[in-house]
Parts: structure tokens; C-alpha cells; sequence
């Protein structure tokens, strides 16, 4: 099939563009036509800014990226769509997919992952976030009745608020600079704090903020001998932290999680699909639909995409097709 398809394209810092595709069918076995993209916004705004290290620009490669680090490239991992070539039995089926943002788009299918019938569309396309909230949560080692602090009310860090809020006796406090993200946190089942008010001793203390403000708020309500997680990526910046202060004294541990691995407790068990099989059904959820605060025709990405990236306000960002 040669299409065409539209697809967007990071051109140069701060720009984005749409550019026809081809539609290559020669390895792949299904196509599949878009209905939403969810926008990563956290990792997206780094790339639209060229602030991925030229260290990180072969692990940074979203599985169906075009182009090369920093520009031009097509980046992004978050499609929603219909089946509409392929084989019989899965036509008009709905998929998730690790794919840019595009309207149409040629897989293998092992990688068109079916949506659950009880998951609708628009709430599927977060499921790339919801994989790596998981993924955080296990390496949290988050148990029931633990106390967790939650650094960070973006899509992510709300995410992993509610996963721990599911479980039995977890005590969550989502924290964030912005208080208007208060509604959001509570519709999550997490207690909502400034930094300033951020509570202390918690079990566990979790970084999804992206900044190093929060690394250092989640360092000070971590209670003695607590597991300090690092959900964040930095991009090209650095994190500057006290560890003069509390951290030796009170036995710290600071862990990364990155989505990109899984927990080596899992490892023997677990595969990619199945751990992203799992986020697509936790997305079996009313309550994350307040994580979807804004929808973007693909025609009008360029023009908006960039203001909304810098919007603190802004959720989950979906492109619609």
C-alpha cells in the first residue's frame, strides 16, 4: 500500500511539521488506521527541544522512529486504530501500537496489541503511560498499607497515584507546585499537597515531576531507611541535590526506573507484551478519563502542540485523526 499518510514530524527545535508517508507493507502484515495518538508529553517536549544527549540517541529510539536525533525526526510510541488490512479474523479490530503520531501506519502483528472491549479509545491511547507507571510501581516495591508520596501531578506521576491508591491500605499524596492539579489527584484517590506541606516519614517517596525540585521534595518526605524513586528523565539537565543533609543520616535509597527494562524480578517471567497487555487492561478505569484534558486535530498539531507541551495545565494531550 502506498498510502498516503500524514504524519508529524519534529523539523527543527521548537517546530513541528506534517510530511506525507508511504505506507510499506513489504515486512509487515497488518495496517492499521489511526483514531488517536497520545502525546508523551514529558519525554516530547525534550525532544521537540532537541535535549536528548547524544549519549542516549540509540536508546532514546522509539520502536517505529523515523529519522535521526536531534532533528528532523518522527518520534513518538502512543496510536490507537482499526485494523483495515490484514488478516480476516482481526479486520476492524481496535489495536494499540508502539507508533508516531500518523494516520495510518503498517505493524507485524504480534506488535497490535487488541484493546479490551471495556476500554474506550481515547482513554487506550494512554496505555504507553500506563506501562510505565506500572513499571514504576514495581520498582517502587510499594507493598499494602504503605505510606507513598508522589512527586509530580503530570500524566505519569497521576497514573502511578492511582495504581498505589488501588491498593489495599496505600496512603497516597500527590504533590505538585500547581495547586489547581488538586482536582485531578483527589479524582485519582490520592490527597493532594504543596510542596511545602508535603508529608514527612513516607515509606516510599516517588520522583515523576521531571525536575530536580522534586527529586529534592521527594528526598525530604522519605522517613528513615526509605526507597527514593527516580521516575524522571532530565534530558540534557542536570539534578542538583543535598545529599549533605538528612540523606546519610537517615539511610536513603535513591533507585532510577525507566520503562525501557523490566524489573529484574520480573525479567524471568515477564515480556514486554505481556507487561503492556497488563497496562491495557488497568486502563479499565472511569477515573482516568480527567486525565484527558485536551484533544488536537493532527491538522492543527503544529500550530498548538508546542504551547500545549509548555502548558502546566495540560494532561493528556491526544491527536485526533
Amino acid at each position: 500500500m502506498n498510502g498516503p499518510a500524514t504524519a508529524l514530524w519534529c523539523e527543527k527545535h521548537g517546530t513541528y511539521g506534517l510530511r506525507n508517508e508511504r505506507i510499506d507493507t513489504a515486512d509487515h502484515d497488518i495496517v492499521v488506521e489511526t483514531a488517536f495518538s497520545a502525546v508523551s508529553k514529558g519525554t516530547e517536549r525534550l525532544v521537540l527541544a532537541g535535549e536528548i544527549p547524544a549519549s542516549e540517541f540509540s536508546r532514546m529510539r522509539c520502536p517505529a522512529q523515523a529519522g535521526e536525533f536531534p532533528f528532523p525526526v518522527k518520534y513518538g510510541y502512543a496510536a490507537v486504530g482499526r485494523i483495515v488490512s490484514g488478516p480476516e479474523a482481526r479486520l476492524g479490530g481496535r489495536v494499540f501500537a508502539l507508533q508516531p503520531h500518523q494516520s495510518m501506519f503498517a505493524l507485524k502483528a504480534e506488535e497490535a496489541i487488541a484493546v479490551p472491549d471495556n476500554v474506550p479509545s481515547e482513554r487506550a491511547a494512554l496505555a504507553a503511560n500506563m506501562e510505565t507507571a506500572l513499571n514504576v510501581v514495581w520498582d517502587s516495591g510499594a507493598a499494602p498499607c504503605d505510606n507513598v508520596v508522589v512527586v509530580g501531578c503530570g500524566v505519569v506521576g497521576l497514573l502511578i497515584a492511582r495504581l498505589l491508591a488501588r491498593t489495599p491500605g496505600v496512603v497516597v499524596t500527590a504533590v505538585d507546585t500547581d495547586a489547581s492539579k488538586r482536582k485531578a489527584a483527589e479524582a485519582m484517590g490520592a490527597a493532594f499537597a504543596l510542596p511545602a506541606d508535603a508529608p514527612e516519614g513516607a515509606d516510599i517517596a516517588i520522583n515523576a515531576s521531571g525536575r530536580s525540585e522534586g527529586l529534592v521534595c521527594a528526598l525530604a518526605s522519605a522517613g528513615r531507611e526509605a526507597r527514593v524513586v527516580e521516575a524522571s528523565w532530565h534530558g540534557t539537565r542536570e539534578a542538583h541535590l543535598p545529599l549533605g543533609g538528612a540523606f546519610h543520616s537517615q539511610r536513603l535509597s535513591i533507585v532510577s526506573s525507566q520503562v525501557g527494562s523490566l524489573p529484574p524480578a520480573r525479567a524471568p517471567r515477564w515480556t514486554y507484551k505481556r507487561r503492556l497487555t497488563a497496562a491495557l487492561s488497568l486502563l479499565d478505569d472511569p477515573a482516568l478519563d480527567a486525565l484527558l484534558t485536551h484533544r488536537v486535530p493532527l491538522a492543527e498539531a503544529p500550530d498548538r502542540l508546542p504551547a500545549l507541551l509548555a502548558d502546566p495545565g495540560a494532561l493528556a494531550i491526544l491527536l485526533t485523526y
